[in-house]
């Protein structure tokens, strides 16, 4: 099962990409070359087991395209190629103990005591800091992150994660002054670098999500805590899992 995960990830990295994960695996799988030999042409069988004592990781790309191992690699591509999929690690660079995760996990603990590197395959997400998705939120695309400063990570603290789920309509939400929806509000349905520049308002109390998710940041451009928001009211901020009700700017999760 983990090398049928290491294969899937491996083809789904950009070029530039593999070879470092090339390194952090090469010494895996000299086990599965030695029980697979019989459907190897014997000759590649001697072959890549020698590659793998020489420590040559920079052939073993060849491996994963012989014609023994593509199809059934392609085969496993094509049954998750719709579904989400992240990667944690405990190390930066995509090293140490790592776990695959496919679903909404309320309590991350027993699978990794850290995460300081990760792999978002499929999907948008949600990581939060602590246990039921609490703490710090912080929202990912798919692509690789080889440290957590790459995600703006204030540690490498990871408990909780949610799918952002696909959304393919309009998007629309409405910002108000005050709690409870009081006071001057204003209506967005796109990006927003600067709430400032449009509302005239630093402070949001209350908002109606009414199509699409959205994520606000603390900051102008895109920075500082990030908060998800689904559709629904949030009649204060607290609600959306804010300390204070300073928004700078807002952002579509939009699938790409």
């Amino acid at each position: 099962m983990a090398f049928r995960k290491e294969k899937r990830q491996i083809l789904l990295l950009p070029e530039q990409k593999r070879e470092l994960a090339l390194r952090r695996i090469k010494t895996k799988y000299k086990n599965w070359i030695c029980m697979h030999k019989a459907t190897m042409n014997q000759n590649d069988g001697e072959h890549w087991l020698e590659v793998f004592k020489n420590k040559r990781s920079s052939q073993i790309w060849k491996l994963l395209n012989m014609s023994s191992t593509r199809p059934q690699m392609q085969s496993q591509l094509n049954g998750v190629a719709e579904k989400y999929w992240i990667t944690f690690y405990e190390d930066r660079y995509f090293g140490g103990r790592s776990y695959d995760c496919s679903s909404d996990c309320a309590d991350l603990n027993s699978y990794f005591s850290r995460c300081n590197s990760l792999q978002v395959h499929n999907g948008c997400w949600m990581l939060y800091e602590h246990p039921n998705f609490k703490g710090y939120q912080y929202y990912l695309r798919r692509g690789e992150y080889p440290d957590y400063q790459r995600w703006m990570g204030y540690n490498d603290s990871i408990r909780s994660c949610r799918m952002v789920p696909e959304h393919r309509g309009s998007f629309r939400m409405r910002l108000y002054e005050r709690g409870d929806f009081g006071g001057q509000m204003m209506d967005f349905t796109d990006d927003c670098p600067n709430v400032y520049d449009r509302f005239h308002f630093n402070d949001i109390h209350s908002c109606n999500v009414q199509d699409g998710h959205w994520i606000f940041y603390e900051e102008p451009n895109y920075r500082g805590r990030q908060y998800y928001l689904r559709p629904g009211e949030y009649r204060r901020y607290s609600d959306w899992g804010a300390v204070s009700p300073r928004v700078g700017s807002l952002r579509r999760v939009a699938h790409i």
